[in-house]
């Protein structure tokens, strides 16, 4: 495994707990406790992705994504691949998708999907991802809760506008469990009004996983009684916790974009997509 020092002498390269901190907080990210800036370190699984990151320098985009698949030995059990439209058809579509783990079911569906695409997609994600730089050239950042919220329906707009297929988790967060059932929280309605304004078809798609217990407890608990979502900061965390694993993958038959008309109101059909996914 690659010397770290020799990592961080390549910038833009590595990720960097303190730096994110600087950029996110500001003038106020020097009274963040050492011991808790360790501790993010540890969680975040610092030095291992820098090293990932490292020996995967020359890799970006869907090479990097597959690079990724490999790295965490994933197994992808892939069903309903002929329901893929062909990419030669002269078409872009909406792919969307349940988000149960909030980092490996990403990964591996932009291997998927970009494989079969050529390149040609892009997620809507959060800013932080934008930190790893393979992943940064078929990303559109998001970050609704900070300086780029007022950009974000631009960014939506912009990603719309290209000649690339849309890959979103609709759900923004990934899955919770409620009540013994793990699902995603109510889907947002921005990817059936832009898919009817510039005419993409949705295709459909169920990834099969979980997350740890004690991520499920945290993240209810942050819901409920945190001003932030704190259960994000142990993704990488259960991400290292899912390697080796075989994961089913669904991919359902593409939804016609005239099939979203007036008879419910987006935020309805939105609903509808989710639970068409959730049969898959």
């Amino acid at each position: 495994m690659a010397d770290l020092t020799e990592q961080q002498a390549a910038p833009g390269r590595t990720i960097d707990i303190e730096q994110i901190l600087k950029d996110k907080m500001g003038p106020k990210a020097r009274f963040v406790p050492s011991f808790l800036v360790n501790w993010l370190k540890r969680i975040a699984h610092q030095d291992q992705v820098n090293a990932f990151l490292w020996e995967s320098r020359d890799k970006v985009g869907v090479e990097w994504l597959e690079a990724c698949v490999e790295y965490l030995d994933m197994t992808l059990q892939v069903e309903g691949r002929e329901n893929l439209p062909d990419p030669d058809d002269g078409r872009f579509y909406t792919f969307v998708s349940n988000h149960p783990l909030g980092g490996e079911d990403g990964v591996a569906l932009g291997a998927i999907i970009g494989r079969h695409y050529n390149g040609r997609f892009r997620y809507l994600v959060n800013d932080l991802l934008m930190n790893l730089p393979g992943l940064a050239p078929v990303c559109i950042p998001i970050n609704k809760t900070g300086g780029q919220s007022r950009n974000f329906p631009a960014m939506v707009e912009a990603g719309f506008q290209s000649e690339n297929h849309m890959l979103m988790f609709p759900a923004g967060l990934c899955s919770r469990r409620k009540n013994g059932i793990i699902s995603d929280i109510p889907w947002t309605k921005t990817f059936i009004t832009k898919s009817v304004q510039y005419q993409r078809d949705i295709v459909p798609i169920h990834f099969g996983g979980q997350n740890s217990n004690f991520f499920y407890r945290l993240a209810n608990f942050s819901d409920r009684c945190l001003p932030f979502n704190l259960a994000m900061l142990f993704l990488v965390d259960e991400m290292y916790k899912n390697v080796h694993k075989t994961f089913r993958v669904a991919i359902g038959k593409p939804i016609p974009w005239q099939t979203f008309d007036k008879s419910r109101s987006p935020r309805d059909w939105a609903q509808y997509v989710r639970a068409e996914v959730y049969k898959l």
